[in-house]
């Protein structure tokens, strides 16, 4: 088995899951996700590019699903908006409920906006790489931020800070 296929098999093994996960925050649906995924596991590894560890190959995979979102989003001349559907979260029922709460949020935002917020404060990149992984430039990454995150805390209850580098998070009565 060549090597490519090796990292291919074992990053599928050990994070799928969590790959199907981060595509459900950028894309707002659970099958919309299992496509992302899919699709860019395809573009990475269907030309046998070869990485030195499964999370170089993981970085590389969601940069390429958060690519794939964007792409889809500008070909489609209207925003999906699809029903939640979610089979849960391991944890107590705050932890659920946060996590639909983020969700559905997220799904509001347009396109970019959820990326660009993804990126930033799930992800933890700057806005350097933010801008690198999206083509798109550093004052276009820090509007796009400065936007979602207003539409977030609008609707969470929250009030995050365009320069905080925590997980966007709520809870009853407000914000962590």
């Amino acid at each position: 088995m060549a090597e490519w296929e090796l990292m291919a098999r074992e990053l599928v093994d050990a994070r799928y899951g969590v790959l199907v996960g981060y595509a459900r925050l950028v894309a707002g649906s659970s099958a919309d996700a299992e496509d992302l995924v899919q699709d860019a596991l395809i573009s990475t590894f269907g030309r046998r590019r070869t990485f030195a560890s499964v999370p170089e190959a993981e970085a590389y995979v969601r940069r390429a699903i958060v690519s794939r979102f964007i792409d889809g989003a500008r070909r489609s001349s209207r925003t999906k908006r699809t029903a939640l559907t979610d089979r849960g979260v391991a944890g107590h029922a705050d932890a659920v409920e946060t996590s639909l709460d983020l969700t559905a949020a997220l799904a509001r935002l347009t396109a970019r906006e959820r990326a660009c917020v993804v990126l930033r404060h799930l992800d933890g990149l700057s806005v350097a790489e933010t801008s690198h992984a999206l083509g798109i430039a550093e004052g276009t990454v820090k509007r796009y931020v400065a936007d979602g995150l207003a539409k977030l805390n609008a609707q969470l209850g929250t009030d995050a800070a365009v320069d905080d580098r925590v997980s966007i998070q709520t809870h009853k009565g407000g914000a962590k």
